[in-house]
This record gives C-alpha cells, sequence and structure tokens, in this order.
C-alpha cells in the first residue's frame, strides 16, 4: 500500500516547467583583485551567460548589467535578514533601493533572501519567512511582483534519508518555518531554492558513492541506484537529491512548487585530504552538470522538467577561508582566463569556454631540436609571423629555449592562419592543445587574455594581411639545407651586433 500511495504521488504531482532549463552562475566577490562591473559584464557576453546571481545587490553590478538582457538574482546578505525580518519598512527601503532604482533597465527577475539560513544562521529563522512576505509585500507595491519571485536558498542538508528519494522529508525540527515558507512559495508562484553538491555528498559517504555516480558519468544498469518505493534508477546524485527534495515537499502536502539549483559545481583543487578536487573532475562534472540541464533531461522523478541550475561559481575567489578547495569552485581565474576548458559539444553555447575557441598551437613534445628549429626559421620568416617578442628584452624571450620560442611562433602562425586544418603541423613538430601557454608577461596570440585583458579585447593574433617579420629567415622549411639567407643572417649580426634568435639554437 505505502509502495502505491507513493506511486500515485508520483504521478500526480502538479510540478510543471514554464520555461527550459537554463544554466547561469554565481558571482562572489572573495578576491583579492576582482574584476571590474564592466569586466565581469564582458565575460558574462563573451561566455553568453543570461543568468547570474549575486549574493549582494552591488549598484556597480547592477548599473554595469542595465540594458544587457540578463536576467540578475539579487540577494539579501545574512547580515541584514534579521532587519528586514523584523521591518516592513525596513524590507521596503531595501527594495526602493537595490531594485526599484534598477529596473527596468537591469533585469532583475528575482530575490534571494539570505543563504541556507536554517543551517548557517539559525536564530534568523523564526523571522526568514517574514522576510520573504515583507520584501514581496514591497514589490507588490512597486507593481514588480509579476516580474520578480522571491525565495531563499536552502543547503540539501535540510533533507534527511536522502536515499532512497522516496523517502526523504526536512528536518522536523523546521516545520514551524518550512511549512509557511513553502505555502508562500506555493501562494506567490515562486521556487524552492535547493544548493546541490554532490562532492560533498561523495567526500562524506566513505567510498559508499561511486565517484563515477557524483560525476554523471555512465553507469552500466547493474551499478545504477534504483528506489525500492518507486523503481525509479538514479544515475547521479544530483537528481538523486533534487528528488528528494520534491518528496520532501510532497510529504509536506506541498506538490506544485518547482526547485532551482541555486548552487552546484566541484573544485578544481583541494588539499592533501581532497585527492578529488581536481581539474579533471571539475571539468567532468560542470561539463556533465551544463549538459543534463541544457538537455531539459529533467529528474526520474520529473523527466523533462526544468532544473534550471546557477553553477558555484564563475571566479576563483582566492580570499576564502579553510580548506584549499574552497578557494577553487571557479570557472575562471579573476584575470578572465578559463581555469579548464569545459567539454560541451553538443550542450549550446552557454558558459562554453571553448566558445572563446580557446586552442593553441605548442611544439611537440619531445620533438627533434633541429627539425624545431627549421620550423621556427621558417615561421618567422616565410610565415610571415611577427617573433619580435622573442627578442632579448621582449615578454617571450624567456624562457630562452627552442621549445618555448618554436611554441611561440607555430601558435602565432596557427592563429593568424585562422587556426585553418593542417596549419599546427610543422612537419610533425607541432601539435594542438587547449591550455594557454601564455606565462607572465608573454601573451600568446589567441589567449582570451590575461594582466587585465578579458575575451572582448581585440585579438592578439598578427594581421593576415601583415608582411613583416619578426627576423629574417634562416632556413626555409622543406627546402631540406641552408640557403644565402644564413650568411646574410650572420653578416648582419656582425654588423648591428644583434643576437638572432633564430639562429642560436642550431
Amino acid at each position: 500500500m505505502a509502495v502505491l500511495l507513493l506511486l500515485f504521488l508520483l504521478t500526480a504531482s502538479a510540478v510543471s516547467a514554464n520555461e527550459d532549463a537554463f544554466i547561469g552562475v554565481n558571482i562572489g566577490t572573495a578576491l583579492s583583485d576582482m574584476p571590474s562591473p564592466t569586466q565581469v559584464v564582458a565575460l558574462l557576453k563573451a561566455q553568453n551567460i543570461r543568468h547570474v546571481r549575486l549574493y549582494d545587490a552591488d549598484r556597480a553590478m547592477l548599473l554595469s548589467l542595465a540594458n544587457t538582457g540578463i536576467r540578475v538574482t539579487v540577494s539579501v546578505p545574512n547580515e541584514q535578514l534579521l532587519g528586514i525580518g523584523q521591518s516592513n519598512a525596513t524590507a521596503a527601503n531595501w527594495v526602493a533601493r537595490n531594485v526599484v532604482a534598477h529596473v527596468p533597465a537591469t533585469n532583475i527577475t528575482a530575490i534571494a533572501v539570505g543563504s541556507e539560513i536554517l543551517t548557517t544562521l539559525p536564530n534568523a529563522a523564526p523571522v526568514l519567512v517574514s522576510a520573504l512576505k515583507f520584501i514581496h509585500s514591497a514589490l507588490v507595491a512597486s507593481n514588480l511582483d509579476g516580474q520578480i519571485k522571491v525565495s531563499t536558498p536552502h543547503s540539501s542538508s535540510i533533507i534527511l534519508d536522502s536515499f532512497p528519494p522516496s523517502q526523504a522529508f526536512f528536518n522536523r525540527s523546521w516545520d514551524p518555518v518550512m511549512v509557511p515558507l513553502l505555502k508562500f512559495l506555493q501562494s506567490t508562484g515562486s521556487y524552492f531554492m535547493l544548493n546541490v553538491y554532490p562532492y560533498y555528498d561523495y567526500m562524506q559517504s566513505n567510498g559508499v558513492i561511486p565517484l563515477d555516480y557524483a560525476l554523471f558519468r555512465p553507469l552500466p544498469p547493474n551499478k545504477e541506484a534504483v528506489d525500492a518505493n518507486t523503481l525509479l534508477h538514479y544515475t547521479n546524485v544530483f537528481d538523486a537529491i533534487v528528488d528528494a527534495a520534491y518528496f520532501a515537499m510532497t510529504y509536506l502536502n506541498v506538490t506544485n512548487v518547482p526547485i532551482f539549483v541555486t548552487e552546484s559545481g566541484w573544485p578544481s583543487k583541494g588539499d592533501s585530504s581532497e585527492p578529488d578536487a581536481t581539474l579533471d573532475n571539475a571539468n567532468n562534472y560542470n561539463s556533465n552538470l551544463i549538459r543534463h540541464v541544457l538537455n531539459n533531461t529533467g529528474t526520474p522523478k520529473h523527466p523533462r522538467i526544468a532544473v534550471s541550475t546557477y553553477i558555484y561559481e564563475l571566479y576563483n575567489e582566492d580570499l576564502r577561508t579553510g580548506p584549499t578547495s574552497e578557494k577553487n569552485w571557479g570557472l575562471f581565474d579573476a584575470n578572465g582566463m578559463p581555469v579548464y576548458t569545459l567539454h560541451l559539444t553538443g550542450a549550446g553555447t552557454v558558459l562554453a569556454n571553448d566558445t572563446t575557441n580557446q586552442t593553441f598551437c605548442v611544439a611537440k613534445e619531445g620533438a627533434d631540436r633541429k627539425m624545431l628549429q627549421a620550423a621556427l626559421d621558417w615561421a618567422c620568416g616565410p610565415g610571415k609571423v611577427d617573433c619580435s617578442s622573442l627578442l632579448q628584452g621582449q615578454p617571450c624571450y624567456e624562457p630562452d629555449n627552442i621549445v618555448a620560442h618554436s611554441t611561440y611562433a607555430f601558435n602565432a602562425y596557427f592563429q593568424k592562419m585562422a587556426k585553418s586544418p593542417g596549419t599546427c603541423d610543422f612537419k610533425g613538430v607541432a601539435t594542438i592543445t587547449t591550455t594557454d601557454p601564455s606565462h607572465g608577461s608573454c601573451i600568446f596570440p589567441g589567449s582570451a587574455g590575461r594582466n587585465g585583458t578579458f575575451p572582448n579585447a581585440t585579438s592578439l593574433a598578427p594581421s593576415t594581411n601583415s608582411s613583416t617579420s619578426g627576423c629574417n629567415s634562416v632556413y626555409y622549411y622543406g627546402a631540406g639545407s641552408f640557403t644565402t639567407s644564413v650568411i646574410i643572417g650572420f653578416l648582419l649580426m656582425s654588423m648591428f651586433n644583434l643576437k638572432c634568435f633564430c639562429c642560436r639554437f642550431f
């Protein structure tokens, strides 16, 4: 009978999708060198990010987001919650200053009131629903309640017995808050905000949760987790947590409030006690998450129902305290460089940081030095690459070796030729990579930018119309022998006491 009842509740749920699922990003501010709001918006545009969540309502950021069409969730910081929850006037002033003053130019679509209040600031829990209602009343007074939803993000730790999902329920000690909160969300047509972190579930499972299950990697049918009550198959932790929240709401007789995941991600670096916080795992998790969301896959309980998700987070935040992983959840560093290139083929363009076409041509490891020298001479000569950055005293002179210099020249040619097929070969001594070889002040052509340069900056690649070269050709690639230009090169070195970077490695 219990199974039949659960199956009835499963099929009777009234949750519906009112739009396709979207991927957004959280923008934190715990950076020692925080990019300017203008730079942040430039990165958002370059990555086709149309949804952002701010952890406050920073005026400069909201002004920079004006007239971009980007949908913005602003937040009431936790430290302001008590004041707003105890005073309708305080809430009205907050809305007037941080919302009304910016719409419609800035497309504010939601207000997140606090963050994980029940688990991080429990003394404010008694006024949480009041804060939501006061904020909503201020929106009604400004005729903005139809455009802007009000909710509050929760930690998934408020869900107990989350597997099997059909048996999940909210911590009963929070019923005095959760019941009126859900009724408020239901009556205002808002959504349940949930922070979902399979990384922590995996780390805390002591090996019970397989890494593949946490990372959305394909599992054989016999490895999938099955809810014995509903016979639903779960292939990843993310879906199981979201469905656990749906079932927990059903347990409180609420079946028509959709879930928005306000935070999810995976750290790219960790301490020795965090061996699975790696670039590869972060890339796999976020790439698979984005694909899963944008395909409108839904969850086993609600297939094809949007589970819109904000990735935590846009930037690595070096000022965060705690373990190394706390500083390394970002998709980009403070200079706007991708921490890793997402694998998003077929998943659309949003947040595919390979949409900036970040591929480079580099010297192949272990390549023959004489062949590298010949290819370098050709690139800087007949190839018409501007190799002036490799001269002594220039930004890319160091490291002073054939591999580094040929890598720069190969890539400059590759970028100059618009990455056309066959332009990164150089008789087998070059290869394509997605890792930006820029270093220090040496910015490689095609780089999205370092040292404050962002993806909307002018390309650093030499013009394809350029007829100049950084040095005279010393070795014609494929000619098989020295030419008279060698003699010219040495004569020029003697006359002007110059060091020829094209010749010194032969």
